[in-house]
C-alpha cells in the first residue's frame, strides 16, 4: 500500500495547534481563523478556503498587541 491513496488534492489547515480564542477579537491566536471557520473547515469548498487563507495575513492586526504581560508591569512599578 503506497501514501498514494491518502493524499488529497486541497487546501490544508492554517493550524499550528495553539489553540486559544481571544476575547475581543473572537480569533483563533494560532491560526487566526474565527470559530465559524475552524469548525466548517472540513466542509468548507476550495475556494472558500483559499478566500480564508487570503485574509489571514491582515487579521493578525486584529490582536491586541501585547504589553508585556507581568514582567513588563513589574518593571513598571519599580
Amino acid at each position: 500500500m503506497t501514501d498514494e491513496i491518502w493524499k488529497r488534492d486541497e487546501i490544508e489547515s492554517p493550524c499550528i495547534k495553539i489553540c486559544v480564542i481571544h476575547p475581543e477579537a473572537r480569533l483563533c491566536t494560532g491560526c487566526l481563523r474565527s470559530i465559524d471557520e475552524i469548525t466548517a473547515w472540513s466542509r468548507m469548498s476550495p475556494d472558500a478556503r483559499r478566500a480564508v487563507m487570503a485574509d489571514l495575513p491582515d487579521r493578525k492586526a486584529r490582536l491586541a498587541v501585547r504589553r508585556g504581560g507581568r514582567r513588563a508591569r513589574l518593571a513598571r512599578d519599580d
